[in-house]
């Protein structure tokens, strides 16, 4: 079937929308710590990582335009104050990277998901080898710095078991048992997010400015600590390694790279996106304690996200999604 022949469904315009919105948020974070990093591998990624996303980037437009549907505004060089103090260390780039191309791959993935026409399959397809090229290249990277904390190792049984008790579930009373392998992938996760989401928070907060900005940062902070210590301590208890904190690798400058704009919707994404992350844990987790946990973490960040929207809403900030024909309205003015 000719793909120009299909119109694109609402699904597949709302992912078009939202990759376009995503991308140019991080691209711009991307281009500013490109010109701070000074080391050779690390800048050579980054480099990479603008090249293909500009490729992709040129591909949305001519998707929407071609629609008929108005390009999305994102974010753009108006969002980028350059030759400001350096914000983070090379290292923290690269984690961030890392990080952002796993929210990637996760994302393109769902657009492939809802996408029908096949030159939209086709485009995504591309999206995610680019994601898993990028994804190889920052773990391998890592690795060789030294700066990639696997998760927790395992010592194998002898043999395989079944469940023989009520106790399997029980996380606060009782028995009880060790944390499964099956669980433990969602809380190491999870703590990694949560973790990049307080480091940005820290990092963002000293160059907010303005007040309300700076306030909600300094919130969304005590947050992710929160959380952090939450299955941080579920980890301990096991006597289970959890990845190491970034804190450190944020500067003391208080020169804002970034539009106060880009930083509190980042961290406004930050939250949604660990929404999916959390509900995987729950609907993964057999522990009674890890179940409340995670239902504890989802509640906490639905009030961050409410306060955030308000926040953008009050700001004009937030750029409305294409929304469904409004019959009723249309039938007024007949």
């Amino acid at each position: 079937m000719d793909d120009y022949k299909l119109k694109l469904t609402s699904s597949e315009i709302g992912t078009l929308w939202g990759e376009y919105i995503n991308g140019t948020m991080t691209d711009v974070v991307n281009r500013y710590m490109l010109s701070i990093i000074e080391d050779g591998p690390i800048k050579a990624i980054f480099e990479d990582a603008i090249t293909t996303y500009g490729k992709q980037k040129k591909q949305i437009v001519t998707f929407i335009e071609t629609e008929g549907f108005p390009v999305p505004i994102g974010f753009t060089e108006s969002d980028l104050f350059k030759g400001k103090q350096r914000l983070f260390t090379d290292i923290f780039c690269l984690n961030y990277l890392h990080v952002m191309t796993l929210h990637g791959l996760l994302g393109h993935s769902t657009s492939l998901a809802v996408s029908v026409r096949k030159d939209l399959r086709e485009f995504y397809d591309s999206c995610d080898n680019d994601a898993k090229r990028m994804y190889h290249q920052t773990i391998e990277l890592l690795l060789e710095k030294g700066n990639f904390q696997r998760d927790p190792l395992f010592y194998p049984a002898k043999n395989p078991e079944y469940i023989t008790s009520q106790d399997f579930i029980d996380g606060f009373f009782g028995k009880g048992r060790k944390l499964a392998a099956t669980e433990i992938i969602s809380i190491s996760f999870n703590l990694k997010k949560s973790i990049m989401a307080k480091t940005l928070s820290i990092a963002f907060s000293q160059v907010a400015q303005t007040k309300e900005v700076r306030k909600f940062l300094t919130d969304s902070e005590k947050t992710a600590d929160g959380q952090i210590k939450t299955f941080t301590k579920i980890m301990q208890t096991d006597n289970l390694p959890v990845p190491k904190s970034w804190e450190t690798e944020v500067t003391t400058s208080t020169e804002s790279p970034f539009s106060d704009k880009l930083m509190l919707y980042h961290i406004g994404f930050l939250f949604q996106a660990a929404q999916n992350y959390h509900g995987a844990g729950l609907a993964s987790s057999m522990r009674t304690d890890l179940i409340a946990a995670y239902e504890g973490t989802i509640l906490k960040n639905l009030m961050v996200t409410k306060k955030w929207y308000n926040l953008m809403v009050q700001n004009k900030w937030l750029e409305q999604p294409p929304l469904a024909p409004n019959r009723e309205e249309i039938s007024k003015k007949v």
